[in-house]
Order: C-alpha cells, then sequence, then structure tokens
C-alpha cells in the first residue's frame, strides 16, 4: 500500500503510463510554442492566439499529471532526453502554416486521447479516483477542442 492507500504495484503501473503521458504533453506543449511562433498567412491572428490558449492550458497539465505521479510515489520524467524517447507525439519543427500546425495539433490530440483512456482504465481498477478525476476532465476538454480544430479545418 502507498500513503493515500492504494495497492503499490498498480500505484506503480499508474506513474509509468502518466510518465508516458508527461513526455507526450511536454512534446505537444513544444509543438504548440512553435505553431504559435512561426505563423504566418490569413489566419495568424486566430491562430495565433488559439495555440497560445492551447499551450497554456498543455502547460498546466504539465505540473498536474507531475504532481499526480509524485502523489502516487512515483517520480516524474524531467529531461528533454527523456520526453522524446517516451513520447508518441513527434517533434514537429518550423510549421508556418496555420493549417498545418491544427492539422498536427489534431492528431496529437487523438493520441493525448487515445493514452488518457488506457490510464483512465488502470485507475479504474486501481481505485484511484485522484487519477480518475483529473483524465477525465483532460478528456472532455481534448474532445471538444477536437471538435472545434476539426470545425475550423471544415472536417
Amino acid at each position: 500500500m502507498i500513503k493515500i492507500g492504494l495497492n503499490k504495484e498498480k500505484a506503480k503501473k499508474l506513474s509509468a503510463k502518466l510518465n508516458l503521458l508527461l513526455a507526450d504533453y511536454q512534446i505537444f506543449y513544444q509543438n504548440l510554442r512553435g505553431f504559435h511562433w512561426n505563423l504566418k498567412g490569413n489566419d495568424f491572428f486566430e491562430l495565433h492566439l488559439k495555440f497560445e490558449e492551447l499551450y497554456n492550458d498543455a502547460q498546466i497539465k504539465i505540473d498536474e499529471i507531475a504532481e499526480r505521479i509524485l502523489t502516487l510515489e512515483g517520480s516524474p520524467l524531467h529531461t528533454f532526453e527523456d520526453y522524446l524517447k517516451h513520447s508518441e507525439i513527434k517533434v514537429s519543427s518550423n510549421v508556418s502554416n496555420g493549417k498545418e500546425g491544427v492539422q498536427i495539433a489534431l492528431g496529437n490530440f487523438q493520441t493525448l486521447l487515445i493514452l488518457e483512456r488506457e490510464i483512465m482504465e488502470l485507475s479504474a481498477d486501481a481505485g484511484d479516483e485522484g487519477t480518475n478525476t483529473l483524465i477525465s476532465d483532460y478528456i472532455s476538454q481534448s474532445e471538444k477542442t477536437v471538435w472545434m480544430l476539426s470545425s475550423f479545418l471544415g472536417k
């Protein structure tokens, strides 16, 4: 048992999956910053603000995920080498076309959602309501953002 009353092995598995999510969010965050900084074209004003909103949200989630890992008595990844090694999300560089950035962000959200649903299954099995609530909120927010970004692209 860990301090918050969860099975130690289940908490360890959750921490490992949360570290994968942390790595994904770190690369996602950097991708969004790059889209924000390098954006050019007719959609500049609208997407510049949207990418900023998205990376600010990702930054908050990064901290929450790391703190949840610590709550589960794990150790959060904290080097870019680790993030690059463990992330399913790939680095996107020199993207200046807004629609391309939105398309990449959509793919990144889909990757995040798949992993978040896996974490939900593990947290339910572990009786970990704290992780379950955190990730459930992420999923509902991401699903709405996917809908909005898809609508922007006319899909």
